[in-house]
């Protein structure tokens, strides 16, 4: 059988699985003020990497090298002079010439051997080009101790009797002035960064009360002191979002007014109509009359709220559990077994009026329903799920797409008796989208309908 693992190795499939988009939006920061920091940062970085590079490369190494063979040019000549002394007692006396005329302080080790050779660390450069050039002058051994003394660099020559000890100021054998180089860069990059920060933060906080702003007015918030800011582009969008808002809200005025007249003079035919029923007596035919009046006057009000949308109402903030006890205590008055189920205390900011329309709508439509109605809320910290749920036979799941539909009764699966109009729903569902939230209809653990109104807090 032939060995499928060389031609389909399980690193190739892995890497193939790979998403370099995926990945790509996984790292990069999503917010714009990061993203253009990152713009920014990059460019002064790899330029501090290139100039540090080079620097170190041309400056540091070059200026090095060229001291260091100085340095070792000087010691030759000490141990020229050195070898030519017949007489040990004037040893003192070269140290104390060399200290004079090099700056060089000589000390003669008899007898001594060389040590062992010292870690130069991280950064072995002055170490390395110190031995490389005395090792190039000389035929004995070398010592070199660039570490263990800050201004001093410690160079010894092994000579046939004894150890000759040459301590170098570090500034004649190194360039000592570079961190004043690097400093420079360093602080004018945090300079300019800093600025550039100060400069995006201007630039970034109109997108970010623009986006506010657009969430405002998606929720039908009001936001009087938003103004356009900032660049140009900027300024336009902010101007076309209140232009856009604007001409939505006149659209909604516009139909509210228009059905707000229709119903009114409906509404003058509809009283006539039951005025001239009082006064026709109470027989069967007409309490049919009075009934359908009725029912043309409910059918006319749920088009007028479904028209109307949540109108001009204000939001406030509410403590969510009284709300609630509220709506019970109305559906309780209306003969609902109803019950209330809070998970705390929870405030949130809504237009009360329009809330309380979805809210009931939910609620009359599963005690038309259902026997037993329970009304239940808690928050997860970014969103307040409330919950209607009912015992009643529910909806099939092919029929729930349909449920939010304006006009449309879903008479096979409910109750074919009740009188209404189709637009329950729609209602509820359009007042909480017009709060940022939705709702969903589910199955429930009492057995008949849940619909779940999810609101950001």
């Amino acid at each position: 059988m032939a060995d499928t693992s060389l031609t389909n190795p399980p690193t190739l499939h892995r890497l193939a699985a790979i998403n370099p988009r995926a990945l790509w939006n996984a790292w990069i920061p999503r917010g714009l003020f990061t993203r253009a920091l990152i713009i920014v940062i990059t460019p002064i970085l790899v330029l501090q990497i290139v100039a540090t590079l080079v620097f170190i490369d041309r400056h540091w190494e070059k200026v090095t090298r060229g001291l260091a063979y100085m340095t070792a040019n000087d010691m030759h000549l000490i141990m020229t002079l050195y070898d030519r002394i017949e007489d040990p007692s004037a040893y003192q006396s070269f140290a104390d010439m060399i200290g004079q005329t090099l700056e060089v302080q000589i000390s003669i080790l008899p007898g001594k051997q060389l040590p062992a050779p010292i870690n130069a660390g991280m950064f072995p450069v002055l170490q390395d080009t110190l031995e490389r050039e005395l090792a190039a002058r000389f035929d004995r051994p070398v010592w070199v101790d660039s570490v263990t003394f800050d201004k001093y660099v410690d160079i010894r020559i092994q000579t046939r009797d004894s150890v000759v000890r040459a301590l170098f100021l570090r500034s004649r054998v190194s360039a000592t002035n570079s961190h004043i180089f690097l400093s420079w860069m360093v602080g004018t990059s945090i300079i300019l960064l800093v600025v550039a920060v100060i400069f995006l933060r201007g630039q970034v906080r109109p997108i970010q009360r623009l986006a506010r702003a657009a969430d405002a007015f998606g929720l039908g918030h009001d936001m009087p002191d938003f103004k356009p800011s900032g660049a140009t582009e900027v300024r336009r969008a902010a101007q076309a979002l209140i232009v856009m808002r604007n001409r939505l809200a006149g659209q909604i005025q516009q139909r509210t007014a228009m059905l707000a007249g229709v119903s009114h003079d409906l509404k003058t035919p509809l009283t006539r109509f039951k005025l001239q029923l009082a006064l026709m007596g109470d027989g069967p035919e007409v309490q049919d009359l009075r009934n359908d009046v009725m029912e043309m006057e409910h059918l006319l009000d749920e088009y007028l709220a479904f028209a109307r949308g949540q109108g001009g109402e204000r939001a406030s903030m509410i403590e969510l559990g009284a709300f609630l006890e509220e709506i019970r205590a109305n559906a309780a008055r209306k003969g609902t077994q109803i019950s209330v189920d809070m998970d705390g205390p929870i405030r949130l900011r809504v237009r009360p009026a329009a809330l309380r329309r979805c809210l009931t709508n939910l609620v009359e439509n599963a005690a038309s329903h259902a026997d037993h109605v329970r009304l239940a809320a808690h928050s997860d910290g970014a969103t307040v799920h409330i919950t209607v749920d009912d015992d009643g036979p529910g909806i099939p799941t092919d029929q729930l797409p349909d449920a939010f539909r304006p006009f449309h009764r879903l008479d096979d699966s409910r109750n074919q008796n009740r009188a209404g109009s189709g637009l329950g729903l729609a209602i509820a569902r359009d007042v909480a989208r017009g709060h940022g939230g939705d709702i969903m209809l589910l199955k429930s653990p009492l057995g008949g309908l849940r619909a779940l109104v999810q609101l950001p807090v």
